[in-house]
């Protein structure tokens, strides 16, 4: 087995913040770029949020598995593997923390983390925790027009809010959902899917090969997808392309016929057909869209 891959959010999708204690971004900004299906993965000395105001979300956390629609939460420390699947029309907010700053939040008050260590948790909030999601969209906002802003006292404020924002969420954790089961061949089947297509998807592998190196059969293999991302394994395959595409466009110079070469297709035209297919736009409008928030 591989070990688990670590996503450093601020190397991997905001090169502005590659050292930062604090990166936020709309859940939509971040599943444009990294797809609706996020495979297995950690973030190491990070704490994750994902809070979903709409849209239905399938979490696993470690072999703990979860269906709920926003809004709602889920909360991933450091050494938490997780893998999920939103809607494609969830919205809402992820907010990556250094662990040190949560852990000061911890220190300073026990009661934020009644158990020996600080765990995963999935929680809806239910209509009695109404003035709670109200509390947390404000600050969430404010965060948002912080990361966005450059005034007096920027960096104390997005501390300061980081601080309320994860104090509000770990008091809501004593309410996580009870998980239901995953059926752990189903699991073992698409993670395994998920290492071959990381390993292979600039080759352009046929499902067919995919199927053979996980050891089902092509029906198989879709079903499973189906069941565990509600997509369909061949989207799975784009997906990974795509998100190496915008990654390129956006922190290379490289041009879109160098950029296509590299993501393995032999035909500019077809790749840039192909980009605006799942994109909406072309590789070109794509960087020029992108350039004024990177």
């Amino acid at each position: 087995m591989k070990p688990i891959p670590n996503i450093n959010i601020g190397q991997v999708y905001d090169q502005r913040y590659s050292d930062a204690d604090v990166h936020y971004d709309k859940l939509g900004n971040l599943a444009g770029f990294f797809g609706r299906n996020m495979p297995v993965h950690r973030h190491d000395r990070f704490f994750q949020v994902h809070y979903v105001k709409s849209g239905a979300v399938r979490v696993y956390l470690d072999d703990q598995q979860y269906l709920e629609s926003g809004p709602m939460f889920f909360l991933t420390p450091p050494t938490v593997a997780h893998a999920f699947v939103t809607e494609a029309d969830a919205d809402g907010h992820v907010l990556t923390v250094r662990q040190q700053l949560v852990w000061a939040l911890i220190d300073a008050d026990p009661s934020l983390a009644p158990g020996p260590q600080l765990s995963a948790a999935c929680v809806a909030l239910a209509p009695r925790f109404q003035a709670e999601a109200e509390r947390l969209e404000w600050l969430f906002e404010a965060l948002y027009g912080e990361i966005n802003g450059s005034g007096p006292g920027r960096a104390a404020a997005l501390e300061s809010l980081t601080r309320l924002i994860m104090v509000g969420l770990l008091r809501l954790c004593a309410n996580s959902l009870e998980a239901r089961p995953a059926r752990h061949e189903d699991l073992r089947i698409f993670h395994r899917f998920n290492e071959l297509i990381e390993d292979h998807y600039l080759q352009h592998w046929p499902l067919s090969r995919y199927a053979q190196g996980v050891g089902v059969t092509e029906a198989r293999l879709n079903e499973v997808c189906r069941r565990i991302a509600d997509l369909p394994s061949k989207r799975l395959v784009l997906e990974r392309v795509m998100q190496e595409a915008k990654r390129l466009l956006l922190f290379t110079g490289g041009s879109a016929n160098e950029i296509c070469y590299q993501l393995g297709f032999k035909d500019p035209g077809y790749f840039s057909r192909f980009f605006q297919r799942y994109a909406g736009v072309t590789p070109g409008e794509y960087r020029l869209r992108q350039a004024g928030g990177f």
